[in-house]
């Protein structure tokens, strides 16, 4: 909780009460006001992974377990969390600008994985290697890494700038995902897949980093935050195939409190920031303040589309067609999972 610090002049008060009081002056408190945070950007930064969500009318899956809220409570600060599952470049611009002003004082934004299409390939890398050409759908990912996102950011963190000129602004960047093997049953990444995706995580940290320098923003990059941390690993801060599935691929409680905060908090905070059991009590009290706030954009928000993971449905008609074609029984797991690693190989 922010606490308005003393003035001096009650300080001084308090240890010459008498000479104070014998010449009749009287202090008045001051009240500090708060600093002013916005948070903008896509799923990883509202908190979908958390599994708490603030009502807000929307599917932005907002928490108040997510690193702003965190960064916020931790820190005093007034938080609008404008970020927004789904969100691109576009929608960022659309929908959430319009909560910075010459007033404004930090800034967080994630944002590109959408753009990229992350969610889609997710999707398409997660069936067996048979039923799916992972290879080209990151091919795709990686060439709008390289071809339309390097100006969409550029124009972007322009406008940022524009709107919050006095503002700390710190791009946020996103973990690698995998660690290079599978743990969940439903799943089939093969290592190599998981190796060319994490190196996709990379490439996408590697733009945001040089476009925030250029812009005079500071960059947080979670790779060696999650690093140990990944999907299958204990314990793991992203989530794996979950139910219900939009939860999947995402920063959980831990990643917020864990990862994110303190890293995203020290750039943005210039100092470290320390997440207790105490700062989540805290963000999660301020719920109704961030819901209240995140009403008022309601039309605007329900706009995004959420762009989320789909789990694996062999009975799906792409699926059945490819097994038809190889004489894959898709009833019988083993071998469904012996021609998986066959193709994988390839």
């Amino acid at each position: 909780m922010h606490r308005t610090p003393r003035p001096r002049l009650v300080r001084l008060a308090a240890a010459c009460a008498g000479p104070v009081l014998a010449l009749g002056l009287v202090v008045a408190p001051t009240t500090a006001q708060a600093v002013t945070y916005v948070a903008l950007g896509d799923s990883y930064s509202s908190g979908l992974g958390t599994r708490s969500y603030l009502d807000d009318g929307t599917e932005c899956r907002r928490s108040a377990q997510s690193y702003p809220a965190l960064v916020a409570a931790a820190r005093g600060w007034s938080l609008d969390l404008r970020a927004c599952s789904g969100a691109t470049i576009p929608d960022v611009r659309a929908a959430q600008l319009g909560a910075l002003s010459t007033s404004t004082q930090k800034v967080t934004l994630s944002v590109g994985g959408n753009d990229a299409g992350f969610a889609d390939v997710l999707t398409e890398c997660a069936l067996p290697a048979w039923a799916s050409d992972c290879d080209a759908a990151i091919d795709q990912a990686q060439a709008t890494i390289s071809g339309t996102l390097p100006s969409a950011l550029s124009s972007l963190y322009a406008q940022i700038g524009s709107r919050a000129p006095s503002a700390d602004v710190v791009v946020v960047g996103y973990p690698r995902v995998f660690m290079g093997e599978d743990c969940n049953a439903l799943t089939w990444f093969s290592p190599e897949e998981q190796t060319r995706l994490n190196a996709t995580a990379d490439r996408l940290n590697s733009l945001l980093a040089a476009r925030a320098s250029a812009a005079g923003f500071r960059f947080a990059n979670p790779t060696s935050a999650f690093t140990g941390h990944a999907v299958c690993d204990d314990p793991e801060w992203l989530n794996g195939l979950s139910n219900p599935v939009e939860e999947s691929y995402h920063p959980n409680v831990a990643g917020h409190r864990d990862g994110y905060a303190p890293l995203v908090g020290a750039r943005v905070a210039s100092t470290s920031v320390r997440i207790t059991a105490a700062t989540q009590e805290q963000a999660a009290e301020e719920s109704d303040v961030l819901t209240d706030r995140a009403r008022r954009h309601t039309a605007a928000d329900r706009r995004i589309e959420p762009q989320e993971f789909q789990a694996p449905d062999l009975d799906s008609p792409q699926v059945q067609r490819a097994a038809r074609r190889l004489g894959i029984d898709t009833s019988d797991r083993a071998e469904v999972d012996r021609f998986d690693r066959r193709f994988a190989a390839r």
